[in-house]
């Protein structure tokens, strides 16, 4: 393809196996380039593609080492306006600091909406993500951002375990929006679990909001990270007579104690998207399964590059 109706692939380090299926979905190639890092620790970056005129999706999970992750898709993205690339899409399949998106207590920083600056300065014509932590985090950008859902993936694979006398779980008040819709689309039941938060990464379970008795529970969250909340919430589930829980999570951080929350915990089995890559103890888990969101990317990249609509990929069959 040339002049405007060329579209290229890149991906950072973060998360190459991602990327390579989502350009397989598309019948494509990742675009060549060197990205490695000086022996200083400085970053470098350059494309063997031309990419003049071309419409350029970066593929980059902001995990890990976030701030590595996140300067690499910087410089890409100004290699790539230097470049004279007609526009550049960040592809980005975990957005780091999204948590940390208001002042919730004074002389703190909103790093959700620095990072959003950054990504316009480098020169990112677009933002392709998917569960935001928050969805206001769209109105800090002056860029059109589309934020995907992996909601779609979870109840496709749900519906064909076929599970009776569904109740859906919030693990806080936060996510009520997500669990309902997620509910709805599975006919089941909707609880919630009452917390309060008390630093960083420290939750207080308080107690349940609905009926659980004799149900097979599924907690719903964007972002598992130390496992602390899910841990005490799949307990109480099972100290209220819930039969089985899972669990259904966009983004599998696990930091921490996570892995060995997860194997305590009563957990039938927790389902996990590939916008983060899991370390080989957590593949090894067999309490921990993962959905690919590879085809969902593939098919929002499409629409973008050839300017249709991208709400179709919202619809739940």
């Amino acid at each position: 393809m040339t002049g405007s109706n060329k579209f290229l692939i890149f991906s950072g380090t973060a998360n190459e196996k991602l990327a390579r299926a989502i350009a397989d979905h598309l019948r494509g190639k990742l675009g060549k380039s060197v990205l490695d890092v000086f022996s200083d620790g400085e970053i470098r970056f350059q494309s063997h593609e031309n990419v003049r005129g071309a419409d350029v999706f970066i593929v980059q999970s902001l995990c890990a080492d976030s701030n590595f992750h996140i300067m690499q898709l910087l410089l890409m993205a100004d290699a790539f306006k230097r470049a004279s690339a007609r526009r550049i899409t960040a592809v980005i399949t975990y957005y780091a600091y999204a948590r940390q998106d208001r002042k919730d207590r004074p002389r703190v920083a909103i790093s959700a909406r620095l990072l959003a600056d950054l990504l316009q300065t480098a020169g990112f014509s677009r933002v392709l993500t998917i569960d935001l932590h928050a969805a206001q985090i769209q109105g800090f950008f002056s860029i059109p951002v589309d934020n995907l859902m992996a909601l779609p993936v979870f109840i496709s694979h749900f519906k064909k375990m076929n599970l009776k006398n569904l109740v859906i779980v919030s693990p806080d008040a936060g996510g009520v929006e997500r669990a309902r819709l997620f509910a709805r689309k599975l006919n089941a039941d909707l609880a919630i679990a009452d917390k309060k938060r008390t630093a960083p990464n420290v939750a207080e379970l308080m107690h349940i909001i609905g009926d659980v008795q004799d149900k097979n529970a599924i907690i719903v969250d964007d972002i598992i990270d130390t496992a602390g909340t899910l841990s005490a919430t799949i307990r109480a589930l099972k100290q209220r007579g819930a039969r089985k829980v899972y669990a259904a999570c966009t983004h599998g951080i696990f930091s921490g104690q996570a892995l060995e929350r997860i194997q305590a915990a009563p957990l039938d089995k927790i389902f996990v998207t590939d916008t983060i890559p899991l370390s080989r103890p957590l593949q090894q888990c067999r309490k921990i399964e993962v959905l690919s969101v590879s085809r969902l990317f593939a098919a929002a990249i499409e629409s973008i590059h050839r300017e249709t609509s991208v709400s179709k990929l919202f619809l739940i069959k």
